[in-house]
C-alpha cells in the first residue's frame, strides 16, 4: 500500500518532512498573526535542528522523504502539468489581477529545474521579482518592492496539518486559515499524479470541502478507531461529513470516531498539542484540559447517511481503556504543576512523535516532563528545537507518517 498508518506507536516505517526554507526569511513582525507565527525562527539553526530530527529518524530506521522532493518528482514525471499547477497556486495565492497573474507565471515559469521552482512557491515572490516595470496602476504606485505579491508558506515544516493518514486513505485537508489551505495544493497533487501515489490511495476528505479539518487533530488510536480534535482549527461540521465519509462511501475499516472537544486557544491548537499516545498503554496529556474535556462517541446509525452521537460520560482513562482493551496510564505534561505543565505545553511537551511502542522523539527543553518519561521506562530521544518551537509545533506536528506497522 502506498499509504499505511493504523495505529499512533508501532514501528514507524516512512515519514514525510519538510525542511525549513527559505520562507522563514520572508517572515517580518508585521506579517507574524497572518502566519501564525508568534516569533521569527533563524533560518540556519532551524533547518540544523530539523536535519537533527530527520538524522535521529534514520539512525532508527524510518525512511524519509521530504514534500519539496514528491513535488518535484510529480512534475517531473508529468511535464504537461507544471502550467496548470503554477495557475492554480497563483489563484489561490489571492493574485486577481491579469497584469500581475501574467507577470507572476511567466517569473515562475522561467525557472527551468522543477525543484527550485517548488521552492520558490514555499518561499513566495515580492514586487521587485517580477517584471511589473511599467508603474500604471494604483497598486503599482503605492507598492513597495519589498511588498510580497506571492506570500510565503512558512508553516510548512509542520507537515502533519495538511493531511492525515488514516488506515490506508488519506484525510486531505480543509485548512483553518487561508495562508496555510495553500499548503494541500502539494499533496493533492502528490496523491492524484504521482506515480508511487496514484490511484492507491483512497482520499477520504478533500480540499474544497466546506468546513476546516487539520491533521493535528487526527490520531489512529487503532484500526477501527479514530481520534479527532473538535479544536481552534477543526470544526464540529467536517468531523461528521469525514465520518459519514468513512462509515458509508469507503473501504477504511475505522467503526468509531471519538471526538475530543478542546477549548478553543492557541495554545491547545490541535489535540496533538495536550494529548499524544507514546505506549501500548501511555498518553502524555496537558492537564489543563482534564477539567474541560468532553467527549462524543460517533458511529453508524441505522439509516443510510446519518450518524449515532453519544457523549461519554466517563473519565477519559475508562474510555480508552474501553477500545484499547488495557488499561492506560496517563502521564500529566510537567508532572502537574501548574506553572510548568503551562510553559512546557507551550513548547510542545505534549508533542511527542512515537517511532516504536515506548520510543518517543521529543524537544530537549521540556526537561521535566522528559525525566518523567524515562522514569516511567520510556526511550526518550531528545532533539533541540529552540528556533522550531517558535512555529509552535514539537517533533509530533513537524512529520507525517505514512507507513506504521500494524
Amino acid at each position: 500500500m502506498a499509504i499505511h498508518v493504523t495505529n499512533e506507536i508501532k514501528t514507524l516505517k516512512k515519514v514525510l518532512l519538510h525542511r525549513p526554507g527559505k520562507e522563514l526569511l520572508n517572515l517580518t513582525p508585521n506579517t507574524l498573526k497572518e502566519l501564525l507565527f508568534d516569533d521569527i525562527p533563524f533560518l540556519e539553526e532551524a533547518q540544523e535542528e530539523h536535519d537533527n530530527f530527520a538524522r535521529v529518524l534514520k539512525e532508527n530506521g524510518v525512511e524519509v522523504v521530504y514534500l519539496e522532493d514528491l513535488m518535484t518528482q510529480t512534475l517531473d514525471q508529468n511535464p504537461g502539468l507544471r502550467e496548470k499547477f503554477l495557475k492554480q497556486f497563483i489563484t489561490e495565492g489571492g493574485i486577481y489581477t491579469k497584469k500581475y497573474k501574467t507577470a507572476l507565471f511567466e517569473f515562475l515559469n522561467s525557472i527551468k529545474d522543477n525543484k527550485e521552482l517548488i521552492l520558490k512557491t514555499m518561499e513566495g515572490v515580492n514586487l521587485k521579482e517580477i517584471d511589473t516595470t511599467e508603474k500604471d496602476s494604483l497598486v503599482d504606485l503605492v507598492s513597495p518592492p519589498s511588498k510580497m505579491v506571492l506570500a510565503p508558506m512558512p508553516n510548512l515544516y509542520f507537515t502533519r496539518d495538511p493531511f492525515a493518514s488514516v488506515g490506508d486513505g488519506v484525510v486531505l485537508n480543509k485548512m483553518y486559515s487561508k495562508t496555510r489551505n495553500r499548503e494541500t495544493i502539494f499533496a493533492d497533487y502528490i496523491f492524484k499524479y504521482h506515480k508511487d501515489y496514484k490511484d492507491r490511495v483512497e482520499m477520504l476528505y478533500t480540499r474544497d470541502a466546506p468546513s476546516t479539518i487539520e491533521g493535528g487533530d487526527i490520531l489512529n488510536i487503532n484500526e477501527t478507531t479514530l481520534a479527532i480534535g473538535i479544536s481552534q482549527r477543526t470544526q464540529a461540521d467536517a468531523i461528521s461529513d469525514l465520518a459519514k465519509k468513512i462509515f458509508y462511501d469507503s473501504n477504511s475499516k475505522i467503526r468509531t470516531i471519538l471526538a475530543f472537544d478542546l477549548p478553543e486557544s492557541r495554545a491547545f491548537m490541535h489535540l496533538d498539542t495536550v494529548f499524544t499516545q507514546i505506549d501500548y498503554d501511555k498518553f502524555t496529556i496537558h492537564p489543563g484540559i482534564l477539567g474541560t474535556l468532553r467527549v462524543f462517541e460517533i458511529t453508524r446509525a441505522n439509516n443510510e447517511d446519518e450518524l449515532t452521537i453519544r457523549e461519554k460520560h466517563d473519565t477519559l482513562e475508562h474510555i480508552l481503556e474501553k477500545y484499547l482493551e488495557r488499561k492506560v496510564e496517563l502521564i500529566l505534561c510537567g508532572g502537574g504543576d501548574e506553572i510548568i505543565a503551562a510553559r512546557e505545553q507551550w513548547n510542545d511537551g505534549s508533542n511527542t512523535l512515537c517511532i516504536s511502542p515506548g520510543k518517543i522523539i521529543v524537544y530537549s527543553r521540556n526537561t521535566v516532563t522528559n525525566d518523567i518519561l524515562k522514569s516511567k521506562g520510556l526511550e526518550v530521544l531528545e532533539i533541540k528545537g529552540a528556533e522550531l518551537v517558535r512555529g509552535r509545533g514539537g517533533p509530533r506536528c513537524m512529520s507525517m507518517p505514512l507507513e506504521r506497522e500494524d
